[in-house]
C-alpha cells in the first residue's frame, strides 16, 4: 500500500461504517447497517484515491436521502 492517503481514507470510511454498522444494528434500520458493511468493505475493493473518496461520500450521506 503505497500512498499514504488511501490509507487515511480507507481508516476514515472504515470508522464512519463501523458507526453507521452499529446504529443499524441497535436501530434495526436496514440502510444504515447495509452502508456501513459497504463502507468497512470498499477499502479492499478500490485502489484509486479519488474513486474511493466520491463512492465513500456517496455511501455516507446515503442514510439521509433514503429512509426505509
Amino acid at each position: 500500500m503505497g500512498d499514504p492517503s488511501l490509507l487515511f481514507w480507507g481508516i476514515l470510511f472504515g470508522v464512519l461504517g463501523l458507526a453507521y454498522f452499529v446504529y443499524g444494528r441497535k436501530q434495526k434500520a436496514m440502510v444504515p447497517l447495509f452502508v456501513g458493511i459497504a463502507l468497512c468493505a470498499l477499502p479492499y475493493f478500490v485502489t484509486n484515491v479519488f474513486v474511493l473518496v466520491i463512492v465513500g461520500f456517496i455511501l455516507a450521506v446515503l442514510p439521509y436521502f433514503v429512509r426505509i
